[in-house]
């Protein structure tokens, strides 16, 4: 991979700070109409897809005092945090499997931070 050929073009994931999940869901699901996927609580998470773009809603970010992470698809996530590297980003660690879903998909993400210090992450699913 070059440095022409790779740019982030589409956003996988936006997450969001709230401080009761349950709450949360109630509002993005029964007012928003949002597409309800999946909670995970503990520890604190739950998920929306906006037509393929995840809404992430983190009840663990606000307890800690953390920003919203923006996360970019990629379809070669290796590939792409190897030329992400020779850009000169630091990753805080390698590409790692986050997720095994029953239907037979891994995610996978890496994380790094912008200059302000927001996180953010390159990410993919694979079926195994």
């Amino acid at each position: 991979m070059t440095n022409d050929t790779l740019r982030l073009t589409r956003l996988h994931q936006v997450a969001l700070s709230v401080t009761d999940l349950d709450r949360a869901i109630a509002f993005y699901r029964d007012k928003l109409g949002a597409a309800f996927t999946m909670k995970f609580d503990p520890p604190g998470l739950a998920f929306f897809d906006f037509d393929g773009t995840r809404l992430m809603l983190d009840a663990i970010a606000e307890a800690a005092g953390h920003a919203s992470p923006l996360y970019f698809w990629v379809d070669d996530i290796h590939a792409a945090h190897q030329e992400l590297q020779s850009r000169g980003i630091q990753f805080e660690q390698p590409p790692h499997l986050i997720n095994r879903t029953d239907e037979g998909e891994e995610e996978w993400m890496a994380f790094f931070r912008d200059p302000d210090q927001n996180i953010l992450a390159i990410a993919t699913r694979r079926q195994l």
